[in-house]
């Protein structure tokens, strides 16, 4: 893709646009601003497209022990696969604890379960919108109730970058 620039009455050389989003972005710019997708002169190749080895199709199982094993990694991305198999497990198993402790009168059980899992999530939703350019801290949208979790639940759901951002796998 090659990028147009143009002169604003300031002096300063504007790229047209991002391939992603269509923001308009300095020419000395690696990256678009408000997507976070890298800005290039060359052509997207077919290497850029190919999500096979830097993002796998992921199962259920795999993905409650990506979720694990990356428990504090708050770097790289995540796909929506695994974002959402984790989320399915999460509710699952908080049912059938929730049930365990209504029938034995624990109460304590799913308490434990949302205490462990909830830096493990955490970490997940950082590299899944890392996995759509976004920075991790948007998940303080969560606070903003509703709105903000109508933004999140979009984004969760939007494809990956194929093209790369800044946010490497």
């Amino acid at each position: 893709m090659i990028r147009k620039i143009k002169r604003r009455s300031s002096g300063r050389m504007f790229a047209m646009n991002c391939p992603t989003c269509g923001k308009e972005n300095e020419s000395s710019a690696q990256f678009c601003g408000i997507c976070g997708s890298q800005l290039s002169d060359q052509p997207a190749t077919v290497s850029q497209y190919d999500m096979g080895s830097s993002n796998p199709r992921v199962g259920f199982g795999e993905a409650i022990s990506l979720g694990f094993k990356n428990y504090i990694n708050f770097s790289g991305r995540a796909t929506r696969a695994e974002y959402w198999w984790w989320f399915l497990f999460l509710v699952l198993t908080g049912v059938v604890l929730r049930t365990i402790d209504t029938l034995t009168g624990i109460g304590m059980l799913q308490n434990i379960f949302n205490l462990a899992t909830f830096i493990p999530g955490l970490a997940l939703g950082a590299r899944r919108l890392h996995d759509i350019g976004k920075s991790g801290w948007w998940q303080l949208l969560w606070l903003a109730i509703i709105v903000g979790w109508i933004i999140l639940i979009v984004w969760y759901t939007r494809p990956g970058n194929q093209l790369g951002n800044k946010y490497p796998n």
